[in-house]
């Protein structure tokens, strides 16, 4: 299993000091998204052409080490522009009444699909939610904290 920590070690290893001036990275079991914020100076355009040969090489060996396809993106003047993004399919099974409500959401022209109702919902409640999942995300850390300090088989 792959620590977040192990993960931020590789790429605060590997990025040039010049790119961020500060460094976020997000990853679940199938994508990592790297965002930096620009110094001073730097626009999105350049920062994405000047250093696209260096990314894709690190992107290449950090999806080889990880098994998880690398994504990033920049902050600049506090709007984040992510470059591109793994979709990544999910199945689920929704009941009847689970179902009406991503067809409600596409028969009045909210979303375009099943899958793009499924995504704005999710959406929604990530944004209405945020504290909670927050809340949330950082007992799972405690939990994978302890997890690595318990006994082992070995």
């Amino acid at each position: 299993m792959t620590t977040s920590k192990t993960v931020q070690d590789f790429f605060s290893s590997k990025l040039p000091e010049t790119w961020f001036s500060e460094l976020g990275i997000e990853t679940d079991d199938d994508e990592i998204l790297v965002v930096g914020t620009l110094p001073e100076g730097n626009s999105v355009e350049d920062f994405r052409e000047s250093t696209r040969d260096q990314r894709i090489a690190i992107a290449i060996e950090a999806e080889s080490n990880f098994r998880r396809k690398v994504s990033w993106g920049v902050i600049k003047d506090g709007t984040t522009t992510l470059f591109t993004t793994l979709g990544a399919p999910i199945t689920t099974r929704l009941r009847l009444a689970e179902r009406a409500v991503l067809d409600t959401l596409v028969e009045a022209g909210v979303a375009r699909s099943r899958s793009d109702a499924l995504s704005w919902c999710v959406k929604l409640v990530g944004r209405h939610q945020a504290e909670w999942l927050a809340d949330l995300r950082g007992a799972l850390i405690d939990v994978e904290r302890v997890r690595a300090d318990g006994p082992t088989l070995l």
